[in-house]
């Protein structure tokens, strides 16, 4: 097979089979049985069938083979594509879909995309949060940043409740803490089948929560959150300033840790940082093991790049390509994969090979390591790019421009710098983490879309690198 068809793999693997939080398969959300369900997988291999034949065989591997349903209403079909395909496919290839899908025999006359761990419309309060069964301790890269998190993680698998409880982990995101979550939940589901697993994040318990309030009812909501073996919560820093959500989890917590539970629980910092929830919950989070999980080191990273190019056959034109993108990369695990994708497409769409020169060409080469950046640094330049004052770059506007160039900024220290998400958001005008995060993910899912706004964040880099000479 040539260069252009082997990300099939590797994409596929993003995307991965989901199950169920119990292990075993899981439906489409509003598929009520059997035969509705192979209804709609029926459809979908015909209309993949048909999307095969209507477009060059290494974009339907690329683009089209990755995505599967997520369920259908009377005139919808709801597809999921890995992060980083959807916004291109959804562009693309909505129409081109609809019309296989009307051509296969289907009623939907429209397509939309969803999140992975999005809702169908219509069916909010069946919510929970699915499993990725490729994230297993096996396919774990162990390295000198993780290796106490994955060893707490493993005796929890393998003893629950006996080991630590609860076992907090902690880090930026991107490092492998839902990666550690998710092992736990798939090695219960596979060795111990007679405990009760129930694996979701802060996010989705907050909005079955919400849900329960207005229509299923709270009892209904407690006994599925009380009456189990093991909890796995991540992303708790999401309760910050839900104090109606933080008040459920409170007890939800007593509950399961009075009962012989166990808790496993992930954020983005340690508890004693989590400001705004209230110090009962943040002291619960420290009576066991709480763990950092930090970035991965180069030998790191380029084990993770190894295996992935393994698994997926992808051909490598020179033996240091995958040194020169593990040497690009060093923020997150997640980035790396995330870089791996675009040198992939951009090989498989300019039909060149996976070369040190490729990955050049499409990954800057900026560690965030290799300098020590002021923040003062970046938001001169950046404000200066953006045609704004430093003043108004930190400022409360949230017009347009002064958004945008907040945003970038705040992306930029966090690449190029070592500061956490909260000392982040104190240099920006006393912002909380959350806001912090929410510009680094609206960046990062623009940087892949918007070629203006890639360029000039590229043209801020080398400006910050290189003050003295800009076009150098």
């Amino acid at each position: 097979m040539s260069h252009q068809g082997r990300g099939k793999c590797f994409l596929r693997d993003l995307l991965g089979a989901r199950v169920a939080l119990s292990g075993t398969p899981l439906s489409s959300p509003q598929v009520s049985d059997d035969s509705a369900k192979e209804d709609l997988n029926s459809l979908w291999r015909a209309t993949q069938d048909r999307l095969k034949a209507s477009v060059p065989d290494s974009t339907y591997r690329l683009w089209l083979e990755p995505l599967s349903t997520a369920g259908a209403d009377a005139e919808t079909l709801y597809l999921t594509a890995p992060e980083g395909i959807r916004t291109w496919a959804e562009r693309r290839y909505s129409a081109l879909i609809a019309e296989a899908v009307v051509a296969a025999g289907g009623r939907t006359t429209r397509v939309a995309f969803v999140g992975e761990r999005a809702t169908v419309p219509g069916h909010e309060e069946l919510g929970g949060v699915d499993l990725n069964p490729n994230y297993t301790f096996d396919r774990f890269v162990i390295g000198p940043g993780n290796r106490l998190a994955h060893g707490a993680a493993l005796a929890v698998a393998e003893a629950p409740s006996e080991a630590y409880n609860p076992l907090f982990l902690h880090g930026p995101p991107g490092l492998g803490k839902t990666h550690l979550l998710t092992a736990i939940a798939n090695y219960l589901g596979a060795n111990a089948p007679g405990l009760s697993v129930r694996y979701t994040t802060a996010e989705s318990f907050t909005n079955e929560f919400v849900a329960a309030l207005k229509s299923t009812g709270v009892e209904r909501f407690k006994a599925r959150y009380r009456d189990i073996d093991v909890l796995l919560i991540d992303d708790v820093q999401f309760l910050e300033g839900k104090a109606a959500t933080e008040e459920e989890f409170f007890h939800t917590f007593n509950a399961l840790y009075e009962a012989g539970s166990q808790l496993v629980l992930s954020a983005d910092r340690i508890p004693s940082e989590l400001s705004t929830l209230a110090a009962r919950l943040r002291d619960r989070f420290e009576w066991g093991l709480t763990v950092p999980v930090e970035p991965p080191n180069l030998a790191t990273r380029l084990t993770v790049l190894r295996r992935l190019v393994q698994e997926s056959g992808i051909e490598i034109a020179d033996s240091g390509a995958l040194a020169e993108l593990a040497g690009r990369i060093d923020a997150n695990v997640r980035q790396l994969h995330g870089a791996l994708t675009r040198v992939i497409a951009h090989a498989s769409l300019m039909a060149k090979p996976l070369s040190s020169e490729l990955i050049a060409e499409v990954i800057p080469g900026i560690s965030r390591s290799a300098t020590a950046t002021s923040v003062e640094e970046i938001q001169q330049r950046v404000a200066e790019r953006f045609g704004i004052s430093r003043a108004e770059l930190v400022g409360s506007s949230r017009a347009a421009t002064p958004l945008r160039a907040r945003q970038v900024a705040i992306f930029l220290t966090r690449e190029l710098t070592d500061l956490s998400l909260p000392q982040i958001g104190r240099l920006y005008g006393g912002r909380d983490h959350t806001t912090v995060l929410n510009s680094l993910r609206r960046v990062e899912a623009s940087l892949g879309e918007d070629d203006e706004l890639s360029q000039r964040v590229r043209e801020l880099r080398r400006a910050i690198h290189n003050p003295s000479g800009e076009g150098a």
